[in-house]
């Protein structure tokens, strides 16, 4: 096949070799012009050899939309239909070459001659699409030309020529051609117009695609015109109310509306008592609200904040009572015991009756649940004639909760601390935060760290509310903290507060709480008198040892309202006229006992020793019990113990087995045999040191073959130097050894000024023992006389003296 040197005059269906320029995301149609940018040197080199032609023509060959860029197109990444153009004018400029380019001819490409340094090809020219049936042509035609009038009517600023163009147009191909350039279709659209082999199908793709971008523009329009109603509309309302606004001023009725809300609230801020600061501010604020109007986002903004500045006590405190024996009155009333923070209040009240601008303090009251911390804090704000305001602090993790939120947010509002200030009316109030150990924090802050300034005096003085964004007075609040644990509390924020402890009670205070505050409230919430509901003391008792187990009174008094209301449905059904409960019948209204809480053993085997322990619920009494392993080796630990309370087991074997010649033991023993530890109630986890004393005692015993008085409860840190080291809860501990029948407890001596909040009936029926070093403890918990001597040492070359394996130690996890 000869190939002549140019293809400016092949005929159709005539094969001729061409550079081809590879399109991205463009199709270019014959007889329309084209400015293209060219810069990959494929691309540039491609435009060269075209320009070297005389006729300067290039093929067009558009990229398939699922393959490379142009750079890296291969030749099955191309269409095989395009356009051949002739290059009209060339500029070169620093990225590459702007080129104008009009398209001429369909082209088909044939075979593909070369891929660098330029894409080459052979191709041949295509026919103009036929016209199949001239009037279905004619019809598709006008009606395109009737569109494309439409779409001019809604676009603005377009030429007379151009409308002129289009509706002139004779050629339905030519037509076709123009919107496919003009229209933004997508390459496939784009491509299927230009591979449309007749004019029937051109126009049905063409007229297809220029529906899509009428409706487009139809619904732009739509949407413009809409918008554009809307600001006519809030223009002409605006010019309206300040006409408005202007007669009623004439007419001197400018008393309703935005004038008078104004008004209104500038009354009220010439009336309250603020500070200079916050005056400054809220006025500066309300000028911006009068030149708002009221449709305007910002207007109920601001319109909210004055209101809520305005409503806050910035200078109005209640007036304390400073009658030290009422308020001792009103204590005593309310609660019974707790003596040490009766005084602590009165000595505050004290305080402001000789120094009235003193700042309030900051209290913690830690304790277990049902011991009354949350009923204090009502009884507290009730002896000073303050109010009271209760936030639960449980669960927030949200630091904007106590701080607010900012007012560039939509639907802002001030943090807790601020509105109970507010609900209360005065800026002196009983601030209760309760489960204050119970704060969570995550992405969104920490609320603890922001109650560091809170809870400070130092700091407090000059709080700021994120959403007020002015200073207020804390300093006067009376702030009270609850707990059930001081753990979780960062030490920063302790270190905030006084510390105030509420152990559990004794059952002969549980008792009293019974007869003069459990009781009569639940015999009125159930609707009965004292004469028709009488319960003895003995089964409130029984109530507070059997079917609870707390430290406080909480589920005491569920039980008493459960018995109180088995009664009224007695007296309301007239089976009886008064109903007496006493311990013998108790179990009719409760069913059998819930607890059976653990006694002091009459006689203890050589092994086994009495402890006290403390727990969030109060004391309890634990056993702790050891046995010797004929051929064992090592210690093992059972009963579900944490790592410190297995450190302290390891510590008081290696103590003995070190000082063994002491306590007369032999030291084969050690050797010859192992040694397991349990303690009983195994599926409850147990950790902490002052179970050493009671483990040291325990093998001591075990080891001697000397008993521990059944009559004695210890607790205690050892040491391995021989020291006993003191502890904490010993007044929950007595308590629990007490209702054991425990009558001797063996205390560190350093835990001796801790006595003084043991109940005086505890303390006379105990004997209490203060030891600072095992040597002691061992004289005072061991009997003299050897009950059950120690087997002796199995030699390691007897038959019967093979060792058994180590056992291992039991893993448990840290309380």
């Amino acid at each position: 096949m000869a190939e002549p040197e140019t293809a400016g005059n092949q005929p159709e269906n005539q094969p001729f070799e061409i550079a081809v320029l590879a399109l991205q995301n463009l199709t270019v149609f014959p007889e329309t012009v084209v400015p293209l940018g060219v810069g990959r040197p494929r691309s540039m080199a491609a435009v060269e050899a075209a320009l070297a032609t005389p006729e300067k023509l290039l093929g067009c060959i558009t990229v398939r939309p699922d393959s490379a860029d142009d750079s890296d197109a291969k030749p099955t990444d191309l269409y095989e239909v395009g356009t051949l153009v002739m290059i009209k004018r060339m500029e070169r400029v620093a990225d590459g070459m702007r080129i104008i380019v009009q398209g001429t001819e369909r082209i088909r490409i044939k075979e593909w001659k070369q891929e660098d340094p330029h894409l080459r090809a052979v191709a041949e020219i295509l026919k103009e699409p036929a016209i199949v049936d001239a009037e279905q042509v004619e019809a598709a035609k006008r009606n395109v030309q009737q569109m494309i009038q439409d779409a001019l009517n809604l676009l603005p600023n377009v030429p007379p020529e151009v409308r002129l163009a289009v509706l002139s147009s004779v050629d339905p191909v030519r037509l076709a051609y123009f919107l496919g350039s003009v229209l933004t279709l997508g390459v496939e659209e784009e491509q299927k117009m230009l591979e449309a082999n007749t004019a029937d199908e051109l126009l049905r793709v063409a007229h297809a695609n220029l529906a899509r971008e009428l409706e487009i523009l139809q619904l732009r329009s739509k949407i413009a015109s809409e918008a554009q109603v809307e600001m006519d509309k809030a223009q002409r309302d605006y010019v309206l109310r300040q006409q408005m606004r202007a007669i009623q001023k004439e007419l001197g009725e400018d008393e309703t509306g935005e004038a008078a809300e104004a008004q209104l609230l500038r009354e009220r801020l010439e009336k309250a008592d603020l500070p200079d600061d916050v005056r400054t501010e809220a006025e500066r604020e309300l000028k911006r609200l009068e030149r708002l109007p009221q449709a305007a986002p910002d207007y109920h903004v601001i319109r909210t904040y004055l209101d809520f500045v305005l409503e806050l006590p910035w200078r109005k405190s209640s007036e304390d009572k400073l009658d030290i024996a009422e308020a001792r009155r009103i204590l005593d009333e309310d609660h019974y015991g707790l003596e040490d923070i009766k005084e602590r209040i009165l000595e505050f009240l004290a305080v402001i009756k000789l120094r009235p601008d003193t700042k309030s303090p900051i209290l913690l009251f830690v304790g277990p649940p049902g011991v009354g911390k949350t009923s204090l804090g009502r009884s507290i704000a009730r002896s000073l004639g303050r109010q009271f305001e209760r936030m639960s602090l449980g669960g927030v993790r949200d630091e904007a909760e106590l701080r607010g939120h900012r007012r560039t947010y939509i639907g802002a509002m001030p943090g807790r601390i601020v509105q109970s200030i507010r609900r209360s009316g005065v800026n002196n109030p009983v601030l209760m935060l309760d489960e204050i150990d119970k704060l969570g924090n995550d992405y969104r802050g920490d609320p603890a760290a922001a109650l560091l300034e809170i809870l400070d005096p130092q700091q407090n003085n000059t709080f700021r509310d994120h959403y007020l964004d002015l200073p207020f007075d804390l300093s006067k609040v009376f702030f009270i903290a609850t707990a059930n644990q001081l753990g979780p509390i960062p030490a920063p924020l302790r270190d905030r507060m006084e510390i105030i402890r509420l152990a559990g009670y004794s059952d002969r205070e549980k008792l009293e709480i019974a007869k003069r505050y459990l009781v009569p409230r639940q015999t009125t919430e159930n609707g009965l008198n004292a004469a028709q509901f009488k319960i003895s003391d003995a089964a409130i008792e029984l109530l507070a040892t059997r079917y609870t187990r707390e430290a406080g009174v909480r589920q005491l008094e569920r039980n008493i309202g459960s018995v109180a209301r088995k009664v009224a449905l007695k007296i309301a059904q007239a089976e009886a006229e008064t109903v007496e409960v006493d311990e013998q019948n108790i179990r009719e209204y409760l069913g059998p006992p819930q607890f059976y809480p653990e006694q002091a053993r009459k006689e203890l085997p050589a092994g086994v020793a009495t402890g006290m322990a403390w727990t969030e619920m109060g004391g309890e009494v634990l056993f702790i019990e050891a046995t010797l392993l004929p051929g064992g080796r090592g210690l093992t630990i059972t009963g579900q113990l944490g790592e410190v309370m297995q450190e302290s087991a390891r510590a008081a074997q290696s103590y003995l087995w070190s000082h063994a010649a002491e306590f007369g033991i032999t030291p084969e023993i050690f050797n010859g045999y192992g040694v397991h530890l349990h303690v009983p109630a195994g599926a409850i986890p147990k950790d902490g040191p002052s179970a050493g004393v009671t483990i040291m005692s325990a093998l001591a015993s075990l080891y001697t073959g000397r008993r521990v008085r059944p009559d004695t409860a210890m607790t205690g840190e050892i040491t391995l130097s021989g020291l006993v080291f003191p502890i904490g809860g010993v007044k929950e501990k007595v308590l629990a050894a007490h209702r054991a029948g425990v009558r001797r407890v063996l205390l560190p001596t350093r835990n001796e000024a801790d006595i003084d909040d043991i109940p005086d009936d505890v303390k006379k029926d105990l004997q209490i023992v203060f030891v600072s070093t095992i040597s002691e403890v061992i004289d005072a918990a061991l009997e003299v006389l050897v009950a059950n001597p120690p087997p002796p040492p199995i030699k390691s070359d007897s038959p019967t003296g093979s060792r058994l394996p180590e056992p291992e130690p039991v893993a448990v996890k840290s309380k």
